[in-house]
């Protein structure tokens, strides 16, 4: 795979910019000397208004475009708010994706979630592995939407000649993460648990689950890194596994975020809460035969995270 030139004043349009992976995307290409970038926030554009998105893309007609805006969640939102999940990606997506098209954009990147994946699937989960078998029920409408997302750059692709690149992260953490416990992932919702028991003194601190199923975790700058390399680079037109190639237990993540916010209370799982999938780790091989690697460990991740949240936490108090 070679290096492709990529002008540092190219337009780049950032869709979903002010979330946790286009924030990080964002700060990733002002890092690597990139200068016409392009957003607009939800008040500004509507990504969900199809003649409004054209017209916006005809109009700026970007070079590049990354998207990463979607509505996102931990299992209890995607469960509860189905309806919500399935019809605003979908919309988002086909939007986006066929504004990029009429546009004549060069290069598309489609970000998903690794639980397009079947929810009992070998591991570690091969890209070949979609649509192989049944999606985790908590999650279905959110997967499907991604699926379809993934469906739709390849059909663009095959009918119309673009050139759109489908990434699935894995579970993602790091800055500009939601902490609402009531829609949040996992890793955000254990350190906010954790610190907050820390800070009044509890004794306990209450975990979804048995603790038992296996989670990979990646830092949000890693997956940011990879966009970029991934723009620099004359890659096919397919779908690629994003993620650190590791993964731990709930029970190991909750007692090192414990370790390293030194909170020396108990942990209880709650086994009435669901767990989901049993495990989740990705097969990011045909990445890292492109050269790129992830390089932020869990630990300094999580460590880096706390210590940017130790005096003011990004919650309301």
């Amino acid at each position: 795979m070679t290096d492709i030139a990529v002008s540092k004043s190219a337009k780049i349009f950032v869709a979903g910019h002010r979330g946790m992976v286009g924030s990080a995307i964002l700060r990733r290409l002002k890092q690597g000397g990139y200068t016409n970038l392009l957003t607009r926030t939800h008040a500004e554009l509507d990504l969900m208004n199809q003649q409004d998105v054209l017209a916006f893309m005809q109009q700026e007609k970007p070079q590049y475009v990354f998207m990463a805006a979607a509505k996102v969640g931990g299992i209890h939102a995607n469960n509860t708010y189905r309806g919500e999940f399935i019809y605003n990606n979908l919309m988002i997506e086909a939007n986006v994706i066929d504004s990029c098209y009429r546009a004549g954009v060069e290069r598309a990147f489609f970000l998903g979630s690794s639980c397009i994946y079947p929810r009992d699937c070998p591991q570690p989960i091969r890209e070949e592995y979609l649509l192989t078998g049944p999606l985790e029920h908590t999650n279905e409408p959110y997967a499907i939407a991604k699926i379809a997302g993934i469906k739709m750059c390849d059909a663009y692709n095959s009918q119309y000649g673009t050139r759109f690149v489908s990434l699935m992260p894995t579970n993602l953490y790091g800055p500009n993460d939601n902490y609402d416990l009531t829609t949040s992932h996992v890793l955000p919702a254990l350190l906010r648990k954790t610190f907050e028991a820390m800070q009044s003194g509890a004794d306990e601190v209450v975990v979804w689950g048995s603790g038992n199923p296996r989670r990979e975790f990646m830092h949000v700058d890693d997956l940011a890194d990879a966009c970029v390399f991934m723009l620099e680079q004359n890659v096919e037109d397919q779908l690629y596994n994003v993620g650190s190639g590791s993964d731990v237990t709930i029970r190991e993540l909750a007692e090192l975020i414990c370790r390293l916010l030194s909170f020396s209370g108990t942990l209880r799982f709650d086994s009435t809460k669901p767990d989901g999938t049993p495990r989740k780790l990705l097969d990011v091989s045909r990445l890292e035969k492109l050269g790129w690697k992830a390089s932020i460990s869990l630990e300094a991740g999580i460590a880096n995270v706390t210590a940017s949240f130790a005096h003011t936490p990004p919650w309301p108090e």
